[in-house]
Parts: C-alpha cells; sequence; structure tokens
C-alpha cells in the first residue's frame, strides 16, 4: 500500500465530516501528519465531551513519520496532539500563536518535556526530506492560519486548511495571494481543500465589517450590562470587542477560563498588545452596571460554559438582570441547536434581551463561500480537486464546483481512503481503518465499541438488578429481588414487582433439574424473565444484572 516510489494521500479525519481533521500525506515511503483534531461528542456518546481519530493505523508505522504540521489553533486541527502524540512520538512544528496553544495541553497531559515543537514564522519555507512545505497566509477566525504547498519529487499539492478571503482581518495580514499565484505557477497537481461553506453564496464577509456593526449596536445599548459571547479563539474578534467597549465607556470583563487562556497566548504571540487591560470576574461588581461589558465562553449554549451558567444563576460573581442583553457573536454549530436555543429561552424568561446573528449582524463566518473558493480555484489551478472538511453533501457539491471550473478531476474522499497522487492516474487504490474514539475517565474507547454500546442502552432504557437465592435442590428458597433504576416510573405499573417475581419463578421452573443446579443457566433465565415483562409492559429493554445466590438448608 505504501509504495517507496509514489506520492500517497490519506485521511483519518475531517473527510466525510467537520472537525476531527487528520491528514497524512506519503512520498517515497516516508509519512507527513498534517493537523490532528478532536470533534465534539453528541448524545451518541453519553458522557463523553471529546472524540479524537482513531490513528493506529499510522501509529503502527511511526518509524515512517517525519513530523505533525499544524495549520492554525482550532481544537479541531490541534486539539489531539496532546492525547495522540505518546502513539507517534515524532516532531511538531506550528506557528509561534499555535505553539503556544498546544504548550498549554502539552502541559495538561503532561508531556511538554518530551514533545519537540518547533516554532515556524508564518510565510516561511520547510524541509523534511522529500517534502518542501511552504507556509502561506490566509484568513480565518484565528491568528496564523497556514496553508500548505507540498513540492514532493511528483508534483505540487496545495493543502488548503480552513480559510476565507478576508480584506479586513482586524488581527494579523490579509491572505497572501500573489504568494500563492507564485508558488502555484500553474503546476499544482491537487487541492486539499475546506468545503464548510460550499453552499453559500458571494463571500463569507469580513471581520472588520462585523467591527462596524458590533459598535454601532453597541452604541444603542445605554443602559444595563451587555454581555457577548463568541468563540474563545476568534482573537480578532476579543480585539473588536475591546475595542468598541473602550469607545462606548465600557469596561471588558473576561469570564470564561479558555478566555483567559486564549488571550494570554496571543498576548505572548505578540498580539492584543494595544488594547485596553481586560478586567477579572471579581471586578465586575464594583462597576456602574451601564459600564461593563462581559466577554463571555458558551457561545454554544454548553452547560458548564459561562453563559449558560450565568443565566442559571450559578455563576459565583457574574449575574444579569432584567433589561440586560446579551449577545451571541457566533454561528450555531450544527448539531448545537436544541442546547443554544434553550439558552436563548432561559435568558428571555429571565427579561434579558438576547441578539443573535439572525438579529443583527454580529459574526462572520471563518470559512470560505463560493465566490472565495472560486478565486482560489482560479489563483491555483489544481488538475485535481480534493475536497475535505465536509459532509458527504459539502465533499459532492465542492467536486461539482472544482469540475464546472474547469479542474480536470474532482475525488468524494473519505477517512481511510488511500489516495495515490502520483505517478500515473490519480485514484482511490484501498482502504485503511478509520475510526472515532472517546475520550473517557482519562482514556480511550471506541465509539462504536461495547463499553458505549452499553452505556447508550443504560441511558435510554435503564437498568434492573435482580437477587434469586436457591438451595443445593436448584428450589427457588425466598421471593426474588429486583431492583430499577431509569426503567419505568414504577408508581404507574403498581403489580409490576409481583408480575417480575412470578414470571422469574415461571421461568426458573421450566429449567431442567439439571440445569437449576447451574448458576449461569439460572441467571440467563431469570435475566430474560426480566427483560420479556419490561418488554411486554413498557417496551423497554434494560440492561440486566442477576446475583444467584446458593444456600444449604438445614436437615
Amino acid at each position: 500500500m505504501t509504495s517507496k516510489d509514489s506520492f500517497l494521500f490519506l485521511p483519518l479525519g475531517g473527510s466525510g465530516e467537520i472537525g476531527m481533521n487528520l491528514n497524512l500525506y506519503c512520498c517515497n515511503g516516508k509519512w507527513l501528519m498534517i493537523d490532528c483534531g478532536i470533534s465534539f461528542a453528541d448524545e451518541r456518546a453519553p458522557g463523553v465531551d471529546v472524540i479524537v481519530p482513531d490513528a493506529s493505523w499510522i501509529a503502527e508505522r511511526r518509524k515512517d513519520l517525519l513530523a505533525i504540521v499544524i495549520t492554525h489553533a482550532h481544537e479541531d486541527h490541534v486539539g489531539a496532539v496532546a492525547r495522540l502524540w505518546p502513539d507517534f512520538q515524532c516532531p511538531v512544528y506550528a506557528s509561534p500563536f499555535t505553539a503556544e496553544i498546544l504548550h498549554h495541553k502539552l502541559v495538561e497531559e503532561g508531556i511538554d518535556d518530551l514533545v519537540e515543537v518547533n516554532v515556524v514564522s508564518p510565510g516561511s519555507s520547510l524541509q523534511l526530506e522529500d517534502f518542501h512545505l511552504d507556509f502561506v497566509d490566509l484568513t480565518h477566525s484565528i491568528p496564523e492560519m497556514q496553508a500548505l504547498m507540498i513540492t514532493t519529487p511528483y508534483g505540487k499539492v496545495l493543502h488548503s486548511g480552513d480559510w476565507k478571503l478576508d480584506p479586513d482581518p482586524v488581527v494579523g495580514p490579509a491572505s497572501d495571494m500573489d504568494r500563492m499565484s507564485d508558488i502555484s505557477d500553474g503546476d499544482v497537481l491537487a487541492m486539499v481543500c475546506d468545503s464548510t461553506n460550499v453552499f453559500k453564496s458571494g463571500t463569507s464577509g469580513s471581520e472588520g465589517d462585523v467591527q462596524s456593526s458590533l459598535d454601532t449596536l453597541l452604541g444603542t445599548l445605554k443602559e444595563g450590562r451587555v454581555a457577548v459571547t463568541t468563540f474563545a479563539s476568534n482573537i480578532a474578534r476579543l480585539k473588536t470587542i475591546a475595542a468598541i467597549a473602550e469607545k462606548h465607556q465600557r469596561h471588558v470583563v473576561l469570564v470564561g477560563r479558555s478566555l483567559h487562556r486564549m488571550t494570554e497566548a496571543a498576548k505572548r504571540a505578540g498580539y492584543l498588545q494595544d488594547i485596553p487591560s481586560f478586567l477579572s470576574e471579581k471586578d465586575a461588581g464594583y462597576l456602574p452596571r451601564e459600564n461593563v461589558l462581559l466577554l463571555c465562553t458558551g457561545s454554544q449554549g454548553e452547560p458548564r460554559g459561562a453563559m449558560a451558567r450565568i443565566a442559571r444563576d450559578e455563576h459565583q460573581h457574574i449575574s444579569l438582570d432584567k433589561g440586560d442583553t446579551v449577545i451571541f457573536s457566533s454561528k450555531v454549530i450544527p448539531g448545537n441547536e436544541k442546547t443554544l436555543y434553550a439558552l436563548h429561552n432561559q435568558l428571555t424568561e429571565n427579561g434579558i434581551h438576547v441578539i443573535t446573528e439572525a438579529d443583527e449582524f454580529v459574526h462572520v463566518s471563518g470559512h470560505p463561500a463560493k465566490d472565495e473558493l472560486i478565486r482560489m480555484y482560479e489563483t491555483v489551478k489544481p488538475r485535481i480537486a480534493i475536497p475535505v472538511h465536509g459532509e458527504a453533501r459539502h465533499l459532492k457539491a465542492h467536486c461539482e464546483l472544482a469540475l464546472s471550473l474547469g479542474t480536470e478531476k474532482a475525488i468524494e474522499i473519505r477517512n481511510g481512503d488511500l489516495l495515490k497522487l502520483a505517478p500515473g492516474k490519480t485514484e482511490i487504490i484501498d482502504t485503511v481503518p478509520a475510526g472515532r474514539l472517546a475520550v473517557d475517565a482519562g482514556g480511550l474507547t471506541a465509539l462504536d465499541g461495547e463499553f458505549l454500546s452499553t452505556r447508550r442502552r443504560m441511558v435510554f432504557n435503564g437498568t434492573a438488578s435482580a437477587l434469586v437465592i436457591v438451595n443445593e435442590k436448584g428450589q427457588i428458597a425466598e421471593e426474588p429481588v429486583v431492583r430499577t433504576r431509569g426503567v419505568v416510573d414504577e408508581d404507574l405499573f403498581p403489580s409490576l414487582q409481583e408480575d417480575l417475581r412470578r414470571e422469574i419463578k415461571e421461568r426458573h421452573y421450566e429449567l431442567s433439574k439439571r440445569n437449576r443446579l447451574m448458576d449461569e443457566e439460572v441467571e440467563e433465565s431469570a435475566r430474560r424473565a426480566i427483560r420479556r415483562v419490561f418488554r411486554k409492559s413498557a417496551g423497554r429493554r434494560p440492561i440486566t444484572d442477576v446475583y444467584v445466590v446458593r444456600i444449604e438448608e438445614d436437615v
């Protein structure tokens, strides 16, 4: 599969989905990893917050893994490095800001002294054996997003990372399309490109325009506290809010640990140097309410985020009163709708004015809309389009767009597809194991494995446990005891316990005399009996445990 005379591409995360990006390139038998990120769990993984890609395939080949190169500091691109690096044990390359974010994660995992992190200046170049990497500044919703032009003896591939074309990005330089054109030079074999906003017409919008809109909006809010919640990683938005708050005589109070971490990392990397100092949560109570602007985490309604805790009046230092305003300066990430709308409703019921991107121009995306994609294709002129960072419908639409622009070929790739780029025909030649792992209780477990499958069944069906006491003849010596948790409301089923005991005993005496002397047979009989009762009465299939105790009777 990994010929020493070929150039290959293999996504293990981020293709067929949005998030959890992990991409691999192979040249002459040596591998290069681009990004290693996380995704966030949904109701299919109860009790789990974070999902990481299953990278065991490349971990088994780590002696041929040259390095991990990170395009930018968003969680879905860098968040799994600290968790998975022990499986790789290779150098890491990142820009100054991204390296700051990564350092904090490595410290949390206790491996900061083990990982070789090489800081690469934005816009510079790097040679790793047969891979020559040119880093290109592109704008995004976080500083120092670096696209990669990967040059090998077999040709060039542009790996776009996440990007947009923002003429006024507020923080950092605009996208360097002149350099992109120069290094493309009309000779790019393929472009591996962001597909997130392929359905959106026009452009994604400018951060500078959001600054103007938020400035105008804040000017209309003269009374009460104003809270703004946004993604902590959006350093440009943080700078915008700091600037307009000062203009309108409001002091910015940071609420949420991730905001503090991000602002500290940004300052260490040279950003946010020219803004007023942020205040702590404890300082907010000493200021008149009309002079406060709260900058909060929890823009997606996360139950443990600052905004949700404030709405529930559970925050130690911060509160909102009737007449105050909350601005959600962020988009709704698919899958978060129920949680986020519940937060909106909670705030509204508390008499707080809620403003979202549906009401005012308070947010722009960090991903390219159609016009930006078109310009990138016109600049790079790849012969082959390989859309990534999108669900199936995004990848299909991106392929259709690329072909309409004159691209010779477009490939709908999925995680685990091994694509031969060169020499010869570009085609998927194999499929390797790829999957998702849940971060649970400090370890990793398969998302589709038995452990989480059992937890899901417990969540939706509840549990039942039973004690069956039998004598040495295999007879039930005492009434079986059954306890349930979360299966049904037993007040609605007054005969339930009697039905369970009767069914257990009836099924027990249907066993042969020989089987009644075997604990395993008694357990299984009682388990089937309990599940039969619940299936018939309530349509439930609880996780059921049966304990058999054998006693000796006095002669």
